[in-house]
């Protein structure tokens, strides 16, 4: 059986707080290899359980979301003693970097298909957790693939909900500032499309409260 050993870790992607990206071929696919870093900080004992159980629950959620119809990759393999997973390398263009060189009708379209796949996601009972659009990969054949599922969770709950949405659209703000208001709108118009007007409209004003809890922790700080 392949043990992460036998895969040689040719380019770093991305190196994370919580982990390492890397592709590479794997028997004759291109794949990305995520190995979580050990933290010095934490118990060794502890560390191992940590990474291992992130190792274990990130491929489920995949597999998850996948089953509720959003675009994710294809698991290959979980080398839980190693804290390592190796899967699908999606060929494409991060979300992050097309929204800024889109016009705005094809900004429309993109924002609308990113909010009817997180709306699959939240109906199923699934949240990303790191909803940012450098996490959304954007394929020639205009489809998206939403990855890093590592900091994910199964939740129902409504704040959850509108964490997620509120983690989006701090990301938008940042990222996109130019014209962050108009492409948060079009996820909404495709989270409502899928999920209905009323659900839509709760998430929304329960992301509207946790903003306004986070002006107030601010506005106490000072």
């Amino acid at each position: 059986m392949d043990t992460i050993d036998k895969v040689p870790q040719t380019r770093l992607l991305k190196k994370g707080a919580e982990a390492s990206l890397y592709q590479t071929m794997w028997h004759g696919r291109e794949v990305v290899v995520k190995v979580r870093i050990p933290k010095r900080y934490r118990p060794k004992e502890l560390d191992q359980q940590i990474r291992s159980y992130r190792t274990i629950h990130e491929p489920q959620l995949i597999h998850e979301a996948k089953a509720a119809g959003v675009l994710t990759p294809l698991i290959y393999m979980v080398d839980v003693p190693n804290a390592t997973i190796i899967m699908e390398y999606i060929n494409g263009s991060q979300v992050k970097q097309l929204l800024n060189t889109a016009d705005k009708d094809s900004r429309h379209a993109i924002c609308v298909q990113i909010g009817e796949a997180i709306a699959h996601l939240h109906c199923h009972g699934l949240i990303h957790g790191d909803l940012t659009t450098s996490n959304m990969i954007w394929t020639a054949d205009s489809r998206i693939y939403f990855v890093d599922f590592g900091l994910g969770e199964k939740n129902e709950e409504l704040e959850a909900q509108g964490v997620d949405l509120h983690l989006l659209k701090r990301a938008l703000q940042c990222t996109h500032f130019g014209f962050w208001e108009e492409c948060f709108q079009s996820v909404l118009c495709g989270y409502s499309s899928v999920c209905g007007v009323g659900s839509t409209e709760k998430v929304y004003e329960k992301t509207r409260e946790i903003e306004r809890r986070g002006r107030y922790v601010e506005e106490r700080r000072q």
